[in-house]
This record gives C-alpha cells, structure tokens and sequence, in this order.
C-alpha cells in the first residue's frame, strides 16, 4: 500500500439488482454515503420493477429483464456490467466497484481510514478482492431482522465463504466472470484489510420468502438455492464459532493458494465451513 495519498481517487459503484427493495435502499444509503449518490450506477433488471423509494441522485434505469436460466442470466447480466463499467473509465472514473446489492465492501477501521480514502492509498493493477464473509441468522441466538436498525447491531456470526472473495474492484476495464466471482484472464489478490460482507441470508423469514417466490421457481433455482444459501443459516446456527481475528489471515492464505480444476482464478475453502463471531469493531461501518 502507498503511503503517500496525492488524490482521492473517483470511484464508481455499480450494481443489477431486481425485486430488491430493501437491500438496494441500504446499498444506496451505505456506498452514497461513502462515495456521493451521483457516483451509483443501478440497473433494474426487468421493465416490471421501480426505482428504490431511496434511489436520490443516483444513475437508476430499468432495462429489459436479462434472461430466465440462472447460468444464462448471470453471464448476460456481468457482461453487460462488465461494458457499462467501461464505459464508466472511458468517463474519468479512476475504480469501479461492482457488487449485488445485498454486498457490503468494508476496510478494517484498524486502518483508521475511509473506504475512499484506503482505496485512494491502494495500488491497483487491474483488480483486488476483500475478503468474503457470509452473514447468517444464528437461529437459536438471534431475532428475525428488525428492518429499522443496522444489521451489524444484530448479526454476530458469518461463515468465511470463497463464493464472496470477489474479484469487484477493478482499476480499468476488465471482463467479470458470473457473479462478480473472477476477472476473464486474471488472476486476483486478496487484500488484508478489506472485507465483503453478504447480508443475503442475514434473516431466515426473508430468504425462505424468496426461496419460494415466483422468479427462484420460474427458475428451478430451489435446489441451488437450498444449498447455497439456506445452508448458510442451518451451518452458523449450529456449528462453534472463532473469534474472526484468529482466523483471517489463514483464510487469505487458503484462498490465495488453493483454486478449483475448472477455474484457476478462482478461490476455494478447501470445503472448510468456518464459523466466525464478527468482529465487533465492524459495527462502526454503520451497515
């Protein structure tokens, strides 16, 4: 990292998002706060979708739905991210930031930084990626999310998860793989201090209603589904917990070392389901 800032850098934030409401209002609150409402980029995805009540000066616009098949769907979905984001540097943006809107890209307040400012210091090539913890509803310990409040103030345990190591923050136009997991060509590198929070299956009543809602069964994505997301919940309600801290930087290591046979820029966990107590420092983000 540099430690000599000359500049904030300017940073875009994009995302596509469909029947999202409430997790797209607080993305919009969490990175304008941080980055200025006129630097978001939102793509609704389908002509039957609304701007977010929240939406302010934000660049919001609704395009023809991207597909039906989830495979077929996300790469329609990323490459077109991947050509706006282009256009985004052709336009003077020195990063953009591509995320879901249920993702939450954190610096460790240990560094005593901003996210824009950590950035600014950061020497980027072509990407970095955080970190990915996957927030869960401990069952037998938490409450149903109260939608009024910040969500760190009722989460406490996530699982160290590769799926949400994202290569998303890009120095200059690349090809995003589906889901923001991998840039098409490059390898990637996991920064220390920076971490991507998944709040999808932060609240159980919330995921179940969406497990059995029209778009995931048009889809036949229940399976997928169960497995990817439900399991999260089932696995931080009943597994031990660790103390973060203790266990980050092996988990960098891990992901940094070890890549699946069918995608060499890509992170794994070696099928290590590790449960962490977040840290409480990271309830000063505000999410």
């Amino acid at each position: 990292m540099s430690t000599n800032l000359t500049r904030t850098k300017k940073i875009a934030v994009i995302t596509m998002a469909r029947n999202d409401e409430f997790f797209l209002n607080r993305w919009i609150k969490y990175y304008g706060g941080l980055f200025g409402e006129e630097n978001l980029y939102i793509y609704l995805d389908g002509l039957d979708q609304k701007p977010p009540q929240g939406a302010g000066r934000t660049n919001t616009y609704i395009i023809e739905k991207l597909g039906i098949k989830v495979v077929n769907a996300e790469s329609l979905r990323l490459n077109f991210l991947s050509d706006r984001a282009a256009e985004l540097f052709n336009n003077g943006y020195d990063l953009v930031i591509g995320c879901d809107s249920d993702e939450f890209l954190i610096v460790d307040t240990n560094t005593r930084k901003s996210l824009p400012e950590y950035l600014s210091c950061l020497k980027i090539k072509s990407c970095v990626s955080a970190l990915g913890l996957d927030v869960g509803q401990h069952l037998k310990e938490e409450l149903p999310l109260d939608k009024s409040k910040p969500i760190l103030q009722q989460r406490k345990y996530a699982l160290i998860n590769s799926r949400f190591t994202k290569t998303n923050i890009i120095a200059r136009p690349v090809r995003w793989g589906r889901g923001f997991h991998r840039v098409r060509g490059h390898n990637f590198r996991i920064d220390g201090n920076l971490y991507l929070l998944h709040f999808g299956n932060a609240d159980y009543d919330t995921l179940m209603a969406k497990y059995n809602s029209k778009d995931i069964i048009e889809r036949n994505e229940q399976a997928h589904f169960k497995r990817a997301r439900i399991s999260v919940v089932n696995t931080v309600s009943t597994q031990k917990a660790v103390d973060g801290d203790t266990l980050f930087g092996l988990a960098r290591i891990i992901q940094t070392i070890f890549r699946p046979v069918y995608a060499w820029n890509k992170p794994v966990m070696l099928g290590l389901r590790w449960v962490i107590r977040i840290p409480q420092r990271f309830g000063n983000t505000g999410i």
